[in-house]
């Protein structure tokens, strides 16, 4: 385990995962809610905490962190090749055109997300508590809703009314 990994799993990381050319594959509701089974269950078998989030239409964000002795780039691949197949899995069965999720690789003919996500380790609770605050506005600021508590697929309601809906989630403050 290097230095780096060790110091960044002892803290929370914002996590931007953006489809493959911000193709707004996750518009479906049930697309939202492979990522949030996929959450649920690194949650449950004690891979991860997750503190907020939100799904868009065509990315995610999230502030987790790596527990125990997992190393976030092999838990993130999991995560992100578990939904990736659970997604086109979907869209086969709905007949969903994807000619937008094609890619001329060796290994694959379809790509859900693009290859390099972004992660940033939080160091600070004024520089955690604004990412969060980002993460609500995203929908608002996208025009998906009036205000961040409206918009069902994000920790909002959890911080703003203690909303239990989202059970994986941990609040910040304990």
């Amino acid at each position: 385990m290097t230095h780096e990994n060790y110091e960044a799993r002892r803290h929370a990381e914002f996590l931007t995962v953006t489809c493959l050319n911000w193709n707004a594959v996750l518009k479906d509701p049930r697309v939202k809610l492979i990522i949030i089974d996929s959450i649920r269950y690194l949650t449950k078998i004690g891979r991860i905490r997750v503190f907020a989030f939100v799904i868009m239409d065509n990315h995610f964000h999230m502030i987790w962190q790596i527990l125990g002795k997992q190393e976030r780039p092999d838990v993130q691949r999991d995560m992100l090749k578990y939904t990736s197949q659970r997604i086109l899995k979907l869209l086969r069965t709905e007949n969903a055109p994807l000619e937008h999720l094609e890619v001329n690789a060796k290994d694959r003919k379809y790509q859900v997300w693009e290859r390099n996500s972004w992660n940033i380790p939080l160091w600070s609770g004024p520089r955690l508590w604004q990412k969060i605050n980002y993460i609500h506005n995203n929908p608002v600021k996208a025009q998906m809703c009036d205000t961040c508590k409206d918009y069902h697929f994000s920790s909002a309601r959890f911080y703003r009314y203690n909303d239990r809906g989202w059970d994986f989630l941990t609040h910040v403050d304990g």
